[in-house]
């Protein structure tokens, strides 16, 4: 408890990542959540809120208390966020009395919810595994003979159901129809542009999302699909000032830290990348994909024993992970350290045998130890595996 004491009082007095301590607090808070250790976001949260009362703090306590099997505390604390926020723990509420197995109770809080500023989604709904100790009772089926949601709500969820399922040409029929019906509005705008991302269609995507993000420029639905458009157009300096509008929304999502920084990544923006992973690692210090990119980014501005440092504390945490071991062999390929790249790219190889282009960088690190007829070997697995650069080393240096 001291620790986590002292943790608050650090982000109190460090300045905040976003603009809101709020967001420091949930941010560590939902990581020690998802892994496993519930006890310790529940005694984050109830030191931040001796600091400073916020419905958000309840509401992420509250999933903290559901983990570790308290729904009294968890149902304590979305009633404080009521208070504070109304409606604002509507959906938690009907979320535990689910998990109770109370339908009545459960959907007397969905229906709050519903008809709030918080109201879910229907997909979000029914995908959720709370509701399934409930899904098959009369009350649950006499609840959903209402139309809770607009016929444009619900054909966005179709195509969003299409989408997600590869089924394009479905989506489009949906929309189609929706446009037949309806004149052209924000919501019509939106299911279109989905569908133009994941057509590739990034061109008419921004285009259209640009104007929406004018008139609403906190919607974070509509900036999502802009930073992505703007990624896939190859314009990660948009995509990087468009991931920093989110960001600026507090909201709880590490994962755009992630997102910009591979953007700062590509625009050259190295020292910004570094600081949005390392404050990503300071919340998922063993995440291997935000491990990897730091050590890829120290490699990048020209520390390579940095980025050492983190290829091998990855290959600690995922010793069985091919992609580890080759992070770290790409680093000692880069400083000519042929001996220990041969080793760690033998052992990606014993775990995917099938990357040609690991077997053609052994093979090359294999030429430079003076070991010929073992690169020739590796350089014709390469080959066999369908990769052709392996073809001018095999000419240059297997042909006798």
């Amino acid at each position: 408890m001291k620790k986590i004491l002292t943790l608050v009082w650090i982000l109190m007095c460090t300045g905040t990542v976003f603009g809101q301590q709020t967001i420091d607090y949930i941010l560590k808070a939902k990581a020690y959540t998802e892994t496993g250790k519930p006890e310790l976001a529940i005694s984050l949260l109830t030191g931040a809120i001796a600091v400073t009362k916020e419905s958000r703090l309840f509401t992420e306590r509250a999933k903290a208390n559901i983990v570790k099997g308290d729904y009294s505390g968890a149902i304590s604390d979305y009633n404080e966020a009521n208070k504070i926020t109304p409606s604002s723990g509507e959906y938690g509420l009907s979320r535990i009395y689910a998990l109770k197995g109370d339908a009545a109770t459960a959907l007397y809080h969905l229906e709050m919810n519903l008809n709030s500023s918080f109201r879910k989604s229907e997909k979000e709904i029914m995908l959720d595994p709370a509701f399934d100790p409930v899904e098959n009772s009369s009350e649950w089926r006499q609840f959903w003979k209402k139309e809770w949601y607009s016929i444009t709500e619900r054909s966005i969820s179709e195509i969003e159901y299409y989408i997600s399922a590869g089924k394009i040409d479905e989506s489009k029929v949906v929309l189609s129809e929706l446009k037949k019906s309806y004149q052209s509005n924000d919501d019509i705008l939106y299911a279109e542009a989905l569908i133009n991302l994941s057509s590739g269609k990034y061109a008419e995507v921004i285009k259209d999302i640009s104007g929406l993000t004018a008139l609403n420029p906190e919607n974070e639905n509509f900036l999502r699909i802009l930073a992505k458009a703007q990624s896939g157009a190859s314009n990660p300096a948009g995509a990087s000032v468009t991931y920093t509008q989110i960001l600026s929304l507090d909201i709880a999502d590490a994962d755009l830290l992630i997102l910009r920084a591979n953007c700062y990544r590509k625009t050259g923006e190295t020292d910004k990348a570094l600081t949005d992973i390392g404050k990503y690692l300071e919340i998922y210090p063993e995440n291997r994909a935000a491990v990897s990119l730091a050590g890829k980014l120290e490699a990048e501005s020209g520390d390579n024993l940095k980025a050492l440092e983190y290829f091998s504390k990855n290959l600690k945490l995922h010793p069985n992970d091919p992609e580890c071991y080759i992070d770290r062999a790409n680093s000692y390929f880069v400083s000519k350290s042929w001996a220990w790249a041969i080793k760690d790219y033998s052992m990606s190889l014993d775990l995917k045998p099938g990357n040609s282009d690991i077997w053609l960088n052994k093979g090359i690190a294999l030429l430079n130890s003076g070991r010929v007829d073992d690169a020739c070997h590796d350089f014709r697995k390469s080959m066999s595996l369908g990769n052709r650069r392996a073809s001018d080393y095999i000419s240059r240096n297997c042909i006798k």
